[in-house]
């Protein structure tokens, strides 16, 4: 069991985190904490939680160096990985690990809902969960093979990153900077490099994943969905298009249009408007990421990474 953290801001989170993770109806073998480049809260989690085992982080700043760092340290057949402000169901362990009911299973992942720090902000209607790191209005509902899970709420056995390598530090978050798809890479290179394999999706396999009042801003739907758009142009060059793109096709002509009408039919003009921007600033900065256009948000990843 992995969880990687980067902040002190996050503690409380932490520790339910933490303690959910003791009180298991299957316990896991071990919990390994990685801390991403913070002394402060590397010397607050080995003094004051001394039932887990508490790691620095020496690799590349952000959720995929911290994570291959505990990869590293793990000394289980099956790796799960938990985020640091999310608190997993008592059964969680033991769903995950009944998804590996095949030896081509190689990485099962779950559910992640959604804790508003009050309610539901009307422009972020369930199709836009993923926006906070949450499962969104349109993903299956029982157990299913599917191309990438979350990264906040997987599983990978361990033979795998021997095989293929760990995940990708230079695609990964740093800190708050919200570039992302390490786990959309991972899963897709899984599938790409390994015949045969399964990546299996267990919807009874739950965490609830804390969304802060920053998250449920305007401007934050604006800038997560500018840095998908680039973090998908980027992923594009390395996977391919077809593979980078393959679910978010169906999701952008399927699953969108329906929520569209929807909030328009409960006269929930900023929850239409909500999907409608998403949509457009992914998609146009998608495309210029494509033609080879600097993003604002990506350079700052880049400096991040460097220093």
């Amino acid at each position: 069991m992995v969880v990687a953290a980067h902040t002190l801001d996050r503690w409380t989170d932490i520790v339910a985190g933490l303690d959910a993770l003791a009180q298991q109806t299957v316990p896991p073998l071990e919990t390994i904490l990685v801390v991403d480049h913070n002394d402060a809260l590397l010397a607050r989690a080995r003094d004051e939680l001394p039932w887990v085992r508490v790691l620095d982080n020496p690799r590349t700043g952000g959720a995929s160096g911290a994570r291959n760092t505990g990869i590293a340290a793990a000394s289980g057949a099956v790796i799960a990985f938990l985020d640091d402000d999310a608190r997993p169901e008592p059964d969680w362990v033991e769903r995950l690990v009944s998804g590996y009911d095949d030896a081509q299973v190689l990485a099962v992942g779950g559910v992640a809902r959604p804790v508003w720090p009050d309610r539901r902000p009307a422009h972020l209607p369930p199709e836009l969960d993923w926006l906070v790191g949450c499962t969104y209005l349109g993903q299956p509902t029982v157990r299913t093979d599917v191309r990438n899970l979350w990264g906040c709420n997987m599983s990978v056995r361990a033979e795998v990153f021997d095989r293929i390598g760990g995940f990708d530090e230079e695609v990964g978050r740093v800190g708050l900077i919200p570039l992302g798809n390490e786990e959309t890479e991972l899963c897709i290179r899984i599938g790409q490099r390994i015949p045969g394999a399964r990546v299996v999706y267990e919807p009874s396999a739950v965490v609830h994943h804390r969304v802060t009042e920053a998250r449920c801003q305007w401007s934050y739907l604006v800038s997560r969905s500018h840095a998908e758009g680039i973090s998908k142009a980027a992923m594009s060059q390395v996977v391919g298009t077809a593979d980078a793109t393959s679910d978010e096709r169906t999701y952008a002509t399927r699953v969108l249009p329906k929520g569209v009408l929807r909030e328009l039919l409960h006269l929930n003009l900023r929850g239409a408007a909500g999907i409608v921007t998403c949509l457009a600033v992914t998609t146009w900065w998608y495309v210029r990421g494509r033609l080879g256009h600097a993003s604002a948000i990506g350079e700052q990843g880049a400096s991040s990474r460097a220093r």
